[in-house]
């Protein structure tokens, strides 16, 4: 990969084990490289990128950035990286930099990009269902326990009900499906800073 004063890097390990993957905003391509493997793509031949939050196991604050070029393989940016097995480090300034400028190129490009924001609708709205019901559940086990007497086990299952739905309710809240301009990247895609 060649650079120029107009570049943007940003890379990050996907997995303790393995090469980082690299990725450069050059002036009319995306670039990109893991070990030996390397490729290069135009901006205006991106057809799809999509913004998500995506928490994993131990990474419980993850943004991830999917793109689609018209003939290559999807790429995919993560927030995070592995440093250690116990530990991750967090690139959120790097990452919001890199991901709002990749949109803005490849909106200047002119092609035909669709930009995406969260889970696909067909994963999204079924999820919607299973929160509710569950939700409903825990809340009428809860009532059962009042009615019971069992103030401590209502207590516990509200508590818990709670929990659930700040940790369920905030990841639907930021993963809803829609789209948005090359030039106006949704902050809730986007960590922090």
């Amino acid at each position: 990969m060649t650079s120029s004063s107009h570049d943007v890097d940003y890379a990050f390990k996907a997995s303790l084990i393995g090469a980082p993957m690299e990725f450069r905003l050059a002036e009319e391509a995306l670039e990109w490289r893991k070990g030996s493997s390397a490729g290069r793509v135009g901006y205006g031949a991106i057809r799809r990128i999509r913004l998500s939050f995506r928490p994993m196991t131990m990474q419980n604050y993850r943004f991830l950035a999917e793109i689609w070029p018209s003939a290559a393989p999807k790429l995919q940016i993560a927030s995070t990286s592995w440093k250690s097995v116990v530990e991750h480090q967090r690139m959120d300034g790097e990452y919001r930099a890199f991901i709002s400028e990749l949109s803005r190129r490849v909106g200047a490009a002119g092609g035909h990009t669709s930009f995406e924001t969260g889970s696909p609708a067909w994963i999204y709205w079924p999820g919607i269902v299973v929160l509710t019901g569950a939700t409903v559940a825990i809340a009428a086990l809860a009532v059962r326990a009042l009615q019971a007497g069992a103030l401590g086990g209502a207590t516990f299952i509200a508590a818990f009900c709670a929990v659930f739905l700040w940790q369920a309710g905030g990841f639907f809240l930021r993963n809803r499906p829609g789209s948005y301009r090359a030039d106006a990247v949704p902050p809730q895609v986007l960590p922090k800073v």
